[in-house]
């Protein structure tokens, strides 16, 4: 069976960013997702394999979104999962883009979370 080589370097790209974070109890990660349509967002300890908080586009309430574009929609979900991860008492994560660029939703995510009290 051939594998797509889109895909292939797109999974590299991802092992090549991952190689280098790693979330500790005391410094989780926060791994971004994006899709054509939503964010979703995860606070990960990797010493246990546990995600401690996990918030999307999804769980926002329609008027929260309305109206917004998708970049003021990851700009909610990066204070929200800030929030939520407060909570749960994280207050320093690590950054994990995967394998996109730092910018537009990326960028506005990881804006939204230092705006909600997480430090990088």
């Amino acid at each position: 069976m051939k594998t797509n080589a889109k895909e292939m370097k797109r999974q590299m790209r991802i092992r090549r960013t991952r190689a280098k974070i790693t979330g500790t109890a005391e410094r989780p990660r926060l791994t971004v997702r994006r899709s054509l349509k939503h964010i979703y967002a995860q606070i990960i300890d990797d010493t246990k394999g546990a995600t401690i908080v996990a918030v999307s586009d999804a769980n926002l309430s329609e008027a929260e979104m309305k109206e917004k574009t998708r970049t003021e929609v990851a700009f909610i979900v990066g204070k929200k999962i800030a929030e939520v991860g407060k909570e749960k008492g994280v207050e320093s994560v690590v950054f994990d883009r995967r394998d996109r660029r730092y910018h537009g939703r990326i960028k506005a995510l990881a804006d939204g979370a230092r705006e909600g009290g997480l430090t990088f």
